[in-house]
């Protein structure tokens, strides 16, 4: 068991790719807690995705035992977390069981949009803050200017910024004395009963689920009848470990260490994040203040290209959602796509990982149906339906009004490209909040809808910027606007797949271009068929697909025309009745090239 006065706990955060799992891979080499010989790159991201991608997906947990200059040894507990705006849930949780934060700013970069959000998490999160300046052996490296960057913008005192270079090593040891002089001890007291914060959890197909915690109060041992405040649920403390970065098996922990439990635990919807973990008997009498649970925002239809492999993905989403309390899944039917699911994710990089893990971990080909937000619609009687499908709208003479996500969205980005981002935020009817400037970067704030962001807005935004914008956002509320629902009609019959929500004002445009494109995509039938969008019982766009045409008259030479013209007039009967029959096969491509919306 450790002193209090001898443990710290702090996590490291920053803009993607400042160098945060590089910073920890350093800490954990230099300290000796793992051996040259398991040290590999990205040490504590697990998944192929994660190594793949080079982004961090789950924050991660180590504890470092480290001998300080003036003798003392101290053990460091370390979380290493996320960078993308998508995954900004596991950060905030992550904050909440640490009294201290590394910042990472790569010093020729600079302060970005997600340095600021994830200090603004620190800063809510009551942490003690050292900003630590990365790649400083870079030739662009200008520390002064970043220095006075942290201050200008965040309102952090940045004179005593620790300078290093994570993949070279230089300056860690002062990383690790800035830890331990600079990061506050943890509170707690022993002899209080039992109080825990359940920060993580996730499956291992041998040992069930593993809760990650953190200690507050009281002691915790193996063997112990602990119960969770949220669910009641009671189990038997089964292993108690700490991770460096493997599991070590412990005989207790104290206040203000964090550790791992398995405790026979089957499903990982049983573990609410921040619950309170406590004793059966003699427990705390009040719960800590839980986390918001995380509310999904891009919802899409995943359907198997082959309908006989839809069990083969019930099992894959089924282990996916072991590990991810924050993907949501329902099942749907399409009369197009057949059977499938409708998925319910943090943001479009989400919904992109665990399509990738659903195709690559499970061998599964999947048509994603496009993405869209959840609306809430006003009914005439006082009644709020909350809209994840737009085929499922109901009847709009019983409908008052449609209100749609809003989001803050900030946007830093280099002088040159204002004007272009400015025209992307305008034409995805945003609304301007503020313009401000930090140093020769722009940093603007906008007021945007979800459903306009959710569709290739990141991907527009790095094209027209050249990579240079960085962005973040936050959902702020709905507000009700001119929404309609926009139906494709292929021969007369509505494909559900292909309606979506949009704004009265753009649904002519947005038909249009859906209806020259399905005429590309769809293969030509003997009759002729018409292609259209409508709102309601009016079209708006309409292409017609021309028929395949036999050569009838190929038997006639010479003689009279009028064999010829019975001929066609036969030809043309048999079409209108054969187009009154005839079902129009869409291919599944059509369905996917269809649905890649392109500006």
């Amino acid at each position: 068991m450790t002193e209090l006065s001898h443990i710290r706990n702090f996590s490291i955060v920053a803009h993607i790719d400042h160098g945060k799992s590089t910073l920890a891979d350093r800490l954990i080499q230099m300290t000796g807690t793992v051996s040259d010989r398991d040290m590999k790159e990205q040490l504590l991201d697990a998944m192929d995705i994660e190594r793949e991608r080079g982004i961090t997906i789950k924050a991660n947990t180590v504890r470092i035992d480290y001998v300080a200059q003036d003798g003392q040894q101290y053990v460091l507990n370390l979380i290493d977390t996320p960078g993308h705006v998508d995954f900004a849930y596991e950060v905030s949780r992550s904050m909440r069981a640490v009294e201290g934060s590394l910042l990472v700013v790569d010093a020729s970069q600079g302060v970005e949009a997600q340095t600021l959000a994830n200090v603004y998490t620190a800063i809510e999160a009551d942490h003690e803050i050292v900003p630590v300046l990365n790649k400083i052996d870079l030739p662009a490296a200008e520390p002064e200017r970043v220095q006075e960057q942290i201050e200008d913008v965040i309102g952090l005192d940045a004179s005593e910024a620790v300078l290093i270079s994570a993949k070279s090593g230089l300056g860690i040891p002062d990383v690790l004395e800035a830890i331990v002089k600079r990061l506050p001890a943890p509170k707690g007291t022993r002899d209080a009963p039992l109080k825990a914060m359940l920060v993580d959890s996730w499956y291992d197909p041998y040992l069930g689920v593993v809760v990650l915690f953190r200690v507050m109060d009281g002691v915790i041992r193996k063997g112990d009848a602990i119960k969770m405040m949220q669910t009641g649920a009671k189990y038997g403390v089964d292993k108690l470990a700490v991770l460096k970065p493997a599991m070590v098996d412990v005989a207790e922990l104290g206040p203000g260490e964090i550790g791992v439990l398995t405790a026979s635990i089957k499903q990982v919807r049983d573990t609410k994040v921040g619950d309170t973990i406590t004793h059966e008997k003699k427990g705390c009498e009040t719960p800590l203040p839980g986390f918001k649970p995380s509310v999904p925002v891009v919802f899409c239809g995943l359907f198997p290209v082959d309908s006989a492999e839809f069990e083969d993905l019930r099992n894959a989403i089924e282990k996916l959602a072991l590990n991810d309390a924050s993907f949501s899944y329902e099942m749907e039917s399409s009369a197009a796509l057949g059977f499938g699911f409708r998925c319910g994710f943090l943001g479009l990089l989400h919904l992109e990982v665990i399509r990738d893990r659903l195709e690559r971990e499970y061998g599964i080909d999947l048509i994603t149906t496009a993405p869209s937000v959840v609306y809430h619609v006003h009914m005439r009687d006082g009644e709020l339906i909350e809209l994840h499908n737009p085929a499922d709208l109901p009847d709009l003479t019983h409908v008052d009004h449609i209100e749609e996500p809003r989001i803050k969205a900030t946007i830093l980005v280099p002088d040159d490209f204002l004007g272009d981002v400015l025209k992307l935020c305008q034409d995805r009817r945003g609304i301007q909040q503020e313009l401000t400037y930090a140093g020769s970067r722009a940093m603007v704030v906008y007021d945007l809808p979800l459903n306009e962001v959710v569709f290739d807005f990141y991907d527009r935004l790095k094209s027209i910027t050249k990579g240079y914008a960085s962005f973040d956002y936050e959902i702020t509320g709905y507000r009700q606007d001119n929404l309609v629902k926009m139906q494709i009609l292929v021969n007369d019959e509505p494909v559900d797949a292909l309606s979506m929500m949009v704004h009265r004002d753009r649904a002519e445009g947005r038909g249009r271009a859906m209806c020259e494109k399905l005429k590309d995509l769809i293969p030509r039938h003997m009759f002729k068929i018409p292609i259209q969008a409508a709102i309601g019982g009016k079209v708006i766009a309409r292409e017609t697909l021309a028929a395949l045409r036999k050569d009838v008259t190929a038997k006639c030479y010479g003689g009279d025309v009028t064999r010829k013209k019975k001929l066609l007039e036969k030809q043309k009967a048999g079409k209108k009745k054969m187009r009154q029959f005839g079902k129009v096969e869409i291919p599944q491509q059509a369905f996917i090239s269809a649905l890649k919306m392109d500006g």
